[in-house]
């Protein structure tokens, strides 16, 4: 069950090569301190296999090293927490299997936006109560087109 296969590690490998591409490739609105990135359109595919969770953490890695705010808090907890929202998400999308990719969506952008508002005062006391509601906006609205293009592809390939 735990147990990594070459399927899988592929799809980790892909997963993250995509999401670190997209940082990059819209790197302008991927960086600043209100961020808005397109490539958090791919995590709600966690909803089906909590194992791309991997490499959701590995592609935020590979993608924040370019980070102008890179350090520890962008290739460490940045990382470590949206490994864990991943997860979480994956395991509240198991309670509704119809709306698992919008389950998702809602708590990992939750713990995102969270987790980005509280680096950011830490980096630059900027208040969470501030930065939090813009943040969970903008992760709500890639999540939700992410999860919109994943239940679209699933009634023709089953991809996962």
């Amino acid at each position: 069950m735990f147990g990594l296969g070459s399927k899988d590690l592929a799809q980790i490998g892909i997963f993250a090569s995509l999401y670190a591409a997209l940082v990059y490739l819209f790197a302008p609105i991927s960086f600043q301190e209100l961020q808005f990135r397109v490539a958090d359109i791919l995590p709600p595919a966690i909803a089906r296999k909590w194992k791309l969770a991997i490499g959701y953490a590995l592609g935020c890695v590979a993608a924040n090293v370019v980070s102008p705010f890179s350090g520890a808090w962008e290739l460490i907890f940045m990382p470590f927490m949206s490994f864990v929202a991943g997860i979480f998400g994956y395991l509240a999308a198991r309670i509704c299997r119809s709306y698992d990719y919008y389950i998702f969506g809602v708590v990992h952008a939750a713990i995102i936006a969270l987790s980005v508002s509280f680096m950011l005062y830490q980096l630059f006391n900027i208040p969470m109560y501030v930065t939090f509601p813009m943040l969970l906006v903008s992760e709500q609205i890639v999540n939700f087109i992410g999860a919109s293009l994943f239940k679209a592809i699933e009634k023709r390939w089953v991809w996962w």
